[in-house]
């Protein structure tokens, strides 16, 4: 039997049954010292909401409220995955195939669907110089990815597709289906879960819209790093204003869907749930078992051409590795986490989603002391409830 409590502080409302209290009580104490600002952070687990927590501020004057929106970063990156396998799992697309059988103007034939998926295709960001305003024309960079050559040989490892992604797979399911790919995560997932997150936000949902408060300087020094690295030209190339442009309407308005969905972690778990729950969510199917498995097809596993950290994909996520990201269970289980600590872990044995999301940014690429805090007693509440 499932005993609900609600949280007796002023700062964190929402619900959990009983064996989540710590994670309330995690939550609290970050919003209480200022680790974080606003936050939310929610628990799926064999289809019950078993944490939907929330509290801090929004912006300036604006609590948090049940229905806040943040972006995610690379979150969103889960859910252009999620929707490119839903299409391959309906015929529409195939991973093995090669990406210009679909999308013709791509200059590469030896790139194949699943390359870009799994951050292996070479494709790590843009060789020609581009603007914010340049980022958000789909276009015009979606075409300047299809014309330029990759950055090292496709299928010969990952390097982390940083900011691109959703670029790349926007561009090929849009020349497969005649559809965007916002458009086709709306009607193949969002609407059918009822799950409120946004590959562009409408304009009657940009007030409820959290500012994004920008992380601390990393001490990176980029001097330090060995000539023709990746992470400075894919850093570096847009230069993304945190403060300013990240947090206009414009930029929240328009789909860059390897960094800007906006959502919640009720909604992110809502949607990523399907992963875990063996491609299905309240009735609605959306993954076969077969398109499940195919996740968890190792592509890379090693050291990431962008991120200088060992890395091990799968087609669409992260899979465990012992030294990146963050301390999960040795199970079933991908997941990816967004730049300044949002995260989303889907764990298959147990039918289990946690999500993190959050509105000031730690130093956190793929992980960090606040974001793993979650995670691991997000997992210890969950064997107290077992």
């Amino acid at each position: 039997m499932f005993l609900f409590c609600f949280s007796m502080s002023t700062e964190v409302s929402g619900t959990c049954v009983d064996a989540f209290s710590p994670l309330r009580e995690l939550l609290a104490g970050h919003l209480a010292d200022g680790s974080d600002a606003g936050a939310s952070v929610a628990v799926v687990h064999d289809g019950e909401l078993v944490a939907d927590l929330w509290g801090g501020r929004a912006r300036p004057g604006e609590p948090w409220r049940e229905d806040t929106l943040v972006m995610v970063w690379s979150v969103t990156k889960t859910m252009a995955a999620l929707t490119t396998l839903v299409l391959a799992d309906r015929g529409d697309l195939d991973l093995d195939a090669p990406v210009a059988s679909y999308w013709p103007e791509f200059r590469r034939e030896d790139v194949l669907v699943r390359n870009l998926l799994a951050h292996t295709s070479g494709y790590a960001g843009w060789t020609e110089p581009l603007d914010m305003q340049g980022l958000v024309d789909l276009e015009l960079s979606e075409r300047l990815l299809a014309e330029q050559e990759p950055w090292w040989p496709p299928g010969q490892g990952s390097g982390y597709h940083m900011v691109c992604y959703g670029h790349l797979l926007d561009g090929l399911v849009r020349a497969a289906t005649g559809v965007p790919l916002a458009d086709q995560f709306r009607a193949l997932v969002a609407e059918p879960l009822g799950a409120d997150f946004h590959l562009g936000v409408a304009d009657d949902a940009l007030g409820r819209c959290a500012d994004i408060i920008p992380p601390p300087d990393s001490g990176l020094d980029y001097s330090l790093l060995p000539e023709g690295n990746f992470l400075v030209p894919t850093v570096t190339n847009p230069l993304l204003d945190v403060e300013v442009g990240c947090n206009s309407d414009w930029f929240r308005a328009a789909s860059v869907a390897g960094i800007n969905g906006h959502g919640n972690a009720r909604s992110i778990a809502r949607v990523q749930s399907a992963v875990s729950h063996g491609g299905e969510v309240d009735g609605v199917r959306l993954l076969s078992s077969r398109t499940l498995d195919r996740i968890f097809e190792v592509q890379a596993d090693g050291p990431d051409r962008v991120l200088f950290l060992p890395m091990t994909w799968g087609i669409g996520y992260a899979l465990p590795n012992p030294v990146s990201g963050p301390a999960v269970p040795d199970r079933r289980v991908c997941w990816w986490t967004g730049w300044g600590g949002s995260i989303v872990v889907n764990d298959l044995d147990t039918r289990t989603t946690v999500a993190y999301a959050m509105n000031k940014m730690d130093a956190h690429f793929t992980s960090s002391e606040r974001t793993d805090g979650y995670v691991r007693t997000a997992f210890a509440c969950l064997e107290a409830l077992r």
